[in-house]
Parts: C-alpha cells; structure tokens; sequence
C-alpha cells in the first residue's frame, strides 16, 4: 500500500501491482524500466506479501542481472511497511547515496511502534499468545491490545489497559478493519502522540495479523529533518563486496556483510528532537 506524500518533498512511490498475474516479460519490462529512469530500486514488501509474488520478484532481479535493485521484507505489520516506505521516499529527496538510503530502512525499524486492536487471537502467531488470552478469545464480544514491534505486547481489551509505547514525541497512522473501536485512538493519546491520521487497511494486514476484525496503528516520525539526522548520524562504511556506501552491518542490495565490523550499537529511542 502505497500511503500519501508527506509533504512536498516526499517522492512518489511506485507500485508493483499484480506480479504474479502478469506474463513474465511485462513484468520485467516495468522493473527493467523503473531501474533505468532511477537508477537504483529499494523494493519494500510485507511478510505477509503471498509467496507467489515474493518468488517473481526474486526471479526479476536475477534476470535482469541487476545490483541496483534491493528486495526488503522488515519484520513489521503491513501499516508499519507502508509507514517505513513513505520514510525512504521522504529520505530520497535528500543527498543521500542508494546504498544509505536502502540501509536506512534498517535503521527506522527501531523507531516504529506498530500494534493493532483484534476481535480475536485465535489465529495470532507473530505475537506471544498465552492459553489464557486463546481462551478468552472465543468469549463474543473480547478485543485484545497488540503491539507487534519493537516489543511484543498483549493486553486484553478493558478499562485501564495499556501499551507501553515510544518515549519521544510521534504521530499515529491508524486504519480500521472489521473492527468497532475507539481505544487505538485512546492509545494515541496515552501515547502523547502529535496527532492521529486514518488510512484505508492494508490489504495484507488480515493475513499478517490472522483476523479481518481488527483496527491496525502505527506511531512514527513524520518530520525529515529528524529522520535525516538519524540516517547521518550513523557511521558509514563501504560495502566489500559491490562497493555501496551503507550504514549497519548488511547491504540491502547484495545482502553482503562486511568480513569483520564492530558490533551494531542498539539505537536509543529517547534522543529523536
């Protein structure tokens, strides 16, 4: 799902619609086309993205012979992808070189706090799930808090009930499935976010998260200055293998790792300003 600009600057996005259903050579030719009028491709996809399509994209970059095309599945709910891809097309009006900006994406995960509200946990499985919480889930009418990233978190739905969330200030994307409620909205503000936005339900996110009755949000940071000043503040070093800039320890682009690197430092999520 491709979310709307941020602002001014933030640079389209180009979406890969129906990859499996195309003939091969179309496909190719709209990848092949997209490289040679950017130059470089960081491809972002859900985990929930249906293998059918994982395995074409795959089959694309190895026969296009392309170095300049990155495949990044993060570990994120569907919301949270479509959030860190609007994050990069924010980045990519800055002077930041492709092998930084695709490693950045990396980086943003630690800043994302992805959760949704679910009609049931019967069918949960990228969140911890005690045998308490699968039986109050057939219950009619029992809801259940999750945060999925950056630490898994379940509440059951009630008066009181909380998530631990970010501890600098974010906005919350939040968008509604088959789902009647407003505590993703009081979260926000237990979260002080800056404000709340609603968008359409990504259509992964009843497989990612194993209900269609939920209500999926996501706080971020939404100003580029600051998502500017984490990427530069973070050492770079040339990948060994295809010679990329890059900032972490992996090129998106050839999946290569440097020979010997010091040990990530963990990010610290109260500094953003």
């Amino acid at each position: 799902m491709a979310l709307p600009a941020q602002d001014e600057r933030t640079m389209p996005a180009a979406v890969l619609s129906g990859l499996d259903d195309k003939p091969l050579d179309h496909a190719l030719t709209e990848l092949h086309t997209l490289t040679e009028q950017y130059g470089h491709v960081v491809v972002l996809c859900s985990q929930a993205t249906p293998e059918p399509v994982v395995r074409r994209l795959y089959t694309l970059r190895s026969l296009l012979e392309s170095d300049r095309i990155a495949l990044f599945r993060p570990g994120l709910p569907p919301l949270a992808v479509a959030v860190l891809a609007r994050q990069l097309r924010q980045l990519a009006s800055c002077d930041l070189s492709p092998g930084v900006l695709a490693s950045a994406g990396r980086l943003l995960t630690h800043y994302l706090h992805a959760g949704a509200v679910l009609g049931s946990v019967a069918k949960l499985d990228r969140v911890p799930v005690g045998l308490k919480a699968h039986a109050r889930s057939w219950v009619p009418g029992s809801q259940f808090a999750v945060v999925a990233h950056p630490e898994p978190q379940l509440v059951k739905v009630a008066p009181g009930a909380t998530l631990d969330g970010p501890e600098f200030g974010t906005w919350m994307l939040v968008a509604k499935g088959q789902l009647q409620s407003d505590w993703a909205a009081g979260l926000g503000t237990a979260w002080n976010v800056h404000g709340l936005r609603e968008t359409p339900l990504p259509a992964e996110s009843p497989v990612w998260w194993g209900t269609g009755r939920l209500i999926e949000f996501c706080s971020y940071l939404a100003d580029l200055s600051v998502l500017y000043q984490l990427v530069t503040s973070v050492r770079r070093t040339s990948c060994h293998w295809c010679g990329m800039d890059v900032i972490g320890d992996r090129c998106v682009f050839c999946s290569a790792t440097p020979p010997a690197h010091e040990p990530p430092r963990a990010p610290d999520r109260r500094t953003p300003a």
